[in-house]
């Protein structure tokens, strides 16, 4: 059974229920979503940034002692990989001590876009390497400029094949009253998105 409390509980017993859950055939069959998309979300308080990085390292190798593959993507080094391929690295490192902050956020949310750059280099990283789960992490490194509801709301079409599982530094909220929403940070309330499951709420 689902243990309500799981998110708040010592960190080993939180990867215990990860493994247990994502190693198993219902998770990986996408049983029980009620056809809804197979996005999961993680929330950890940011806090605990340090030890999640450990858990997630933790969590893929004892994944793929049960011969359960992930792919990680990382979206900070996958934004950093971005701007490398297109050349304009250099230049974003020249401009940022020239441009105010606004300026800076526009440029990067227009080189970043996830509709038309992020997610698809996502989608090349899925082509091109086998897996059963995708796990996504560097969500706080990335915002502003990249905020998370707007890469899932992408993924929809290309990652509905296998289970996603997002890392998320902060609270998934979800209420008949106000609907559901990604907190970054525990205090950022803009971002609605309500097709994902908590994935502490899911039975192994």
């Amino acid at each position: 059974m689902s243990d309500p409390d799981i998110a708040t509980r010592p960190i080993a017993a939180r990867l215990t229920h990860l493994v247990d859950v994502i190693s198993g055939e219902r998770f990986l069959q996408k049983q029980g979503l009620g056809n809804e998309v197979p996005f999961f979300i993680c929330p950890f308080d940011p806090q605990e940034a340090v030890e999640m990085d450990r858990l997630q390292r933790l969590l893929i190798k004892q994944l793929e002692r049960k011969a359960v593959s992930a792919l990680e993507i990382n979206l900070y080094d996958l934004s950093i990989e971005l701007l490398h391929e297109r050349e304009i690295w250099d230049r974003i490192l020249e401009v940022e001590t020239e441009v105010s902050k606004p300026e800076l956020l526009e440029l990067l949310q227009g080189v970043l876009d996830p509709e038309e750059h992020l997610v698809p280099a996502i989608a090349r990283k899925m082509q091109g390497q086998a897996f059963q789960v995708m796990l996504i992490n560097g969500v706080g490194e990335v915002y502003p400029y990249i905020r998370s509801h707007n890469v899932l709301n992408n993924l929809q079409r290309i990652a509905q094949d296998k289970p996603t599982v997002m890392f998320f530094p902060g609270a998934y909220t979800q209420s008949l009253e106000s609907g559901a929403s990604l907190d970054l940070f525990g205090r950022l309330h803009d971002d609605k998105y309500y097709r994902a499951f908590n994935i502490y709420d899911y039975q192994a």
